[in-house]
């Protein structure tokens, strides 16, 4: 009688996920609970600024140190900058070499001080690196290296966007979609379980409430679906200048301030008093106005506006270099355009007032899906941020055309761009270590490395393959062994030389294909 064998890695790194989840739970809820606390005081102040100067000028103090300290914390860690993204996807790439104690206190404690302070930066790239750094702490504590360290960095990149919008779904798929590029059984299922235990943890702080909770009860009807193509062209073309504005704000920093990159957090504080003043409602990432907008559309005149604000302030806070991400900006920025969009084609009578929050909420998963080219990820997010499956057809043809305008104009994923540029200007861009690590390159329908034999590709030298996953099975190559569309080619490599042999099969892959 044969004796029942148990392949226990997943259920190993389910659990190690769970972990992860909880402990990164704790640490992104209490970090969302001091920016809302902290904004909700800075948003009384400037209400109140002109009545109580004395309260302006402890404001504005509390500006300076927020300044200072990020200013230092830059300084001693410029990979706190930013998202935090594009940091995290260089570290599962193998581009990256990063300590996650020099990391976490300095984002946190950082984050909280520019984030809370009411410039235009979101929560949640922030969380993503916070519960990156955990889950690299865990697993180096755990003693996990190569593989098994990044699954735990990717779990706890997930748990951290899952406690910052209470979305576990999205989270796992943005982690495979966006940040590992790769829907390894390993890195989702281990994702998920980190994902779920951090929601169970953040339901717990901030309630069983979607995070952009917005009531509507019209469905848009099938006549006016065609209000949705349209829709999506709108969104993707002001996706590239979105892509624009961003990408090229931090060169203008240099050109114009000739002072070192931690010294710029400055320069949007003082903006941000006047703004403040005048629009104390406007504040912060734009969790609240997007609801507010849900809750009250406005005019197209006060839409337009807001868009213009939020999109030139926005990209002002995030090229200071402030630690603080782009991704709850982009989905505020999308909501103004749907309002924009529909109270416009209202004002001329194409289409009824009724469904100008529709729109809001339509429009959110297509700028979205459009910047970061995640279009799967869009459409789940936007469903579970504001807790109703009625529009998930809408705003699938939504994110199709966004992604599909982008992707025409050779638009490329603005957290690829980053990395590319962080790449580019730093000095932990080679990871050093000798040990050998595992590398999973997916095959894709009409990719070359389809229905060749194994013997038939040119494979780098230093590079062995010694898997093929197909389904549920694990194949041993040989030289005959053909390579089918859905397999994972699973490639033992020195961790050193990692990203540079994917690279490498890649363009093996796309020159031999040319020829």
């Amino acid at each position: 009688m044969e004796t029942l064998q148990l392949d226990k890695t997943r259920f190993h790194f389910i659990w190690r996920g769970a972990v992860v989840g909880v402990i990164a739970g704790f640490v992104i809820s209490l970090f969302r609970l001091c920016i809302e606390n902290m904004l909700k005081i800075v948003k009384i102040v400037f209400s109140s600024g002109f009545e109580k100067p004395i309260w302006m000028l402890l404001l504005f103090l509390f500006f300076i140190v927020a300044w200072l300290v990020n200013a230092k914390f830059i300084k001693d860690e410029p990979n706190i900058s930013g998202s935090g993204i594009p940091q995290v996807e260089g570290q599962l790439e193998g581009e990256l070499e990063l300590s996650w104690k020099s990391i976490f206190f300095r984002k946190w404690i950082g984050g909280v001080l520019s984030i809370g302070s009411g410039l235009f930066l979101g929560r949640e790239g922030p969380s993503i690196q916070l519960g990156a750094a955990v889950g690299q702490g865990f697993g180096e504590k755990t003693k996990l290296k190569g593989t098994g360290l990044r699954v735990m960095i990717a779990g706890g990149a997930a748990a951290g966007l899952s406690s910052a919008f209470n979305a576990p779904i999205a989270a796992s798929l943005f982690v495979t979609e966006e940040i590992y590029h790769n829907f390894s059984p390993l890195i989702w299922t281990t994702a998920l379980s980190a994902s779920v235990t951090a929601n169970l943890v953040s339901l717990y702080f901030f309630g069983m409430t979607p995070v952009l909770h917005m009531a509507y009860s019209h469905t848009l009807p099938l006549l006016q679906y065609f209000h949705l193509i349209i829709l999506g062209i709108f969104l993707g073309l002001l996706g590239l200048v979105y892509d624009k504005f961003t990408l090229g704000v931090p060169k203008v920093y240099s050109k114009i301030f000739k002072f070192p990159r931690w010294f710029h957090g400055i320069i949007p504080l003082i903006i941000l008093v006047p703004i403040g003043l005048l629009f104390p409602s406007t504040l912060g990432g734009g969790n609240s106005l997007i609801i507010s907008l849900g809750s009250h559309p406005t005019s197209t005149t006060i839409f337009l506006g807001l868009f213009i604000l939020r999109l030139l302030f926005s990209t002002v806070s995030f090229g200071s270099g402030l630690p603080g991400g782009i991704f709850l900006p982009i989905l505020s920025l999308g909501a103004i355009l749907g309002g924009l969009y529909g109270s416009f084609m209202a004002d001329i009578g194409l289409m009824p007032r009724i469904y100008v929050v529709n729109f809001i909420i339509y429009a959110m998963a297509g700028y979205f899906a459009c910047i970061s080219k995640a279009p799967f990820t869009a459409i789940l997010l936007v469903t579970e941020m504001v807790g109703s499956i009625k529009h998930l057809m809408p705003l699938a043809v939504v994110a199709l055309v966004a992604y599909m305008v982008v992707d025409l104009l050779r638009g490329e994923p603005i957290y690829a761009a980053m990395l590319d540029d962080i790449l580019k200007k730093s000095k932990n861009s080679k990871v050093h270590g000798d040990f050998k690590d595992r590398l999973e390159i997916p095959v894709f329908v009409g990719s070359f490395l389809q229905d060749k034999q194994v013997r038939d590709i040119n494979w780098p030298k230093e590079s062995l393959l010694i898997s093929i996953r197909r389904g549920e099975k694990e194949l041993l190559p040989h030289g005959d062994t053909v390579i089918r569309s859905g397999d994972t080619l699973v490639v033992l490599v020195s961790h050193s030389e990692r990203s540079r042999i994917r690279r490498a099969i890649d363009a093996n892959a796309l020159n031999q294909n040319n020829n």
